[in-house]
């Protein structure tokens, strides 16, 4: 703290709550919850990108994602949220280090270290 405004009463409280805060994430199992219930919203709202325009933007896509996006299959089809039938986000929402270790899995990356 600078001296010069050690009888500030707000720099005293930005101290003492500078001082309190943690590095603390939020559970993994929270997050992985959180995720599916964000995307369920987006496929209620409107149908979500394709897995080939998201692969064409860059995102890199999991296994499971890129059979189908390969797959001769309609664009409809490949706008459909995979990992709600994945058991990877089964996992992801009931254990706080759930054993998936698939390339690319949201999932994976939401997991606490």
């Amino acid at each position: 703290m600078n001296s010069r405004f050690a009888d500030d009463p707000f720099d005293r409280l930005a101290d003492e709550v500078e001082a309190l805060q943690t590095e603390e994430q939020a559970p993994s199992r929270l997050k992985a919850r959180l995720y599916s219930a964000l995307i369920a919203r987006e496929e209620q709202e409107g149908k979500l990108r394709s897995l080939s325009e998201t692969a064409a933007e860059g995102r890199r896509l999991c296994v499971f994602e890129q059979l189908v996006q390969i797959a001769p299959l309609g664009q409809t089809a490949k706008s459909i949220f995979y990992c709600s039938v994945c058991h990877a986000r089964v996992l992801a929402e009931h254990f706080e280090d759930p054993p998936i270790y698939w390339p690319n899995c949201p999932y994976v990356r939401l997991k606490n270290d």
